[in-house]
């Protein structure tokens, strides 16, 4: 499980701007680490979309111990009723067999996105029903380890921002996104210690 190259030189920047930012990576020894392959990483994500992290984590234990391996070919070997009762909703399965089978259709490996300028991996992405711009960012965060991605839409930033700077339940899009800047150019790393404040146990993808 690899983990960003970057990660000592972000929270050392981190640290000098931000005294908030410092308390949480002194509280927080743990760091963001990938933990699996591409396929799986976009599965897990599809999995977490609009839900909680706790109903996202019991959704993928029951899809993983089902599938044994989360691999293109595993995923389309199951019937949609047994996924429907790991806890994916329809619309869900459609679009994780979609994308086993774009997988498997274009031979797609790890490599396929490495080397490549995240817009055009962005682009590329968006075209696939049921992947979204939050499914996007936490791709570019959790597998391709992107060093300045941040994802304003998603509510669990909103909280933390809103209750650690501003006494507010939630932070809006809009001023998060703007927020966001003073974090530049390791906004993934922000995030995710952002993420870390919230949960009992580091957010994985």
């Amino acid at each position: 499980m690899s983990e960003p190259p970057y990660w000592d030189e972000a929270t050392a920047y981190l640290s000098r701007r931000d005294a908030v930012m410092a308390g949480l990576i002194v509280r927080y020894p743990e760091r963001l680490r990938r933990q699996g392959d591409s396929f799986r990483t976009l599965v897990r994500t599809i999995v977490g979309q609009q839900i909680s992290i706790k109903a996202a984590d019991r959704v993928w234990g029951r899809l993983e111990a089902l599938l044994g391996t989360v691999t293109p070919t595993a995923l389309l070997a199951q019937d949609e009723a047994g996924m429907r009762q790991a806890g994916l909703s329809r619309s869900k399965v459609r679009y994780l067999c979609q994308l086993a089978h774009y997988y498997l259709d274009r031979d797609i490996t790890d490599a396929y996105w490495q080397g490549r300028p995240l817009t055009d991996i962005r682009r590329e992405l968006l075209q696939l029903t049921g992947i979204g711009p939050w499914t996007v960012e936490m791709f570019a965060i959790f597998h391709l380890h992107e060093p300045d991605v941040f994802s304003p839409g998603d509510i669990g930033l909103q909280k933390a921002v809103g209750r650690l700077y501003f006494e507010k339940p939630l932070l809006p899009r809009d001023e998060l996104a703007a927020f966001s800047r003073r974090w530049q150019p390791f906004r993934t790393v922000a995030a995710w210690y952002l993420w870390r404040h919230l949960d009992p146990e580091p957010v994985c993808y």
